[in-house]
C-alpha cells in the first residue's frame, strides 16, 4: 500500500515506529505523514462529512482540505496528511468539529 519508486521522487524511510489509533497499536516510519501510515495499514476513512456523515479519505494530501482532521495527542483538528508521524502518538478519530480537553 505504499509507493516505493518513483520516477523523480526519492523516499527516504525514517525508522519504524508504533503508534496508537484508535485505542489500536499501528506501524509506520518516523517523519511520514499521519495519513500515509494509516493508509498504509488499511484505514481508509479518515472523517465523515458533518452533514451527511460520509465516509472521507485521502484527498488533497497536502493540507489545504478538511478531509483529514484528527485529534493527535489530545489536540483537534490536527491534519494528518501534513503531520509527521513520531513514535508513541496517541492518533484517534474526531467526531465533529473537535473538543479541546
Amino acid at each position: 500500500m505504499r509507493i516505493t519508486e518513483h520516477p523523480i521522487l526519492r523516499y527516504q524511510k525514517g525508522p519504524k515506529v508504533k503508534f496508537i489509533y484508535d485505542g489500536q497499536e499501528v506501524e509506520g516510519y518516523e517523519g511520514e505523514p499521519i495519513a500515509a501510515a494509516l493508509h498504509a495499514a488499511g484505514i481508509k476513512t479518515l472523517s465523515h462529512s458533518h452533514i451527511e456523515n460520509r465516509p472521507r479519505g485521502f484527498f488533497c494530501a497536502i493540507g489545504t482540505c478538511s478531509s483529514c482532521l484528527m485529534t493527535v495527542d489530545g489536540v483537534p483538528n490536527v491534519r494528518i496528511c501534513v503531520e509527521k508521524l513520531k513514535a508513541g502518538m496517541c492518533v484517534e478519530t474526531q467526531q465533529g468539529k473537535g473538543v479541546l480537553r
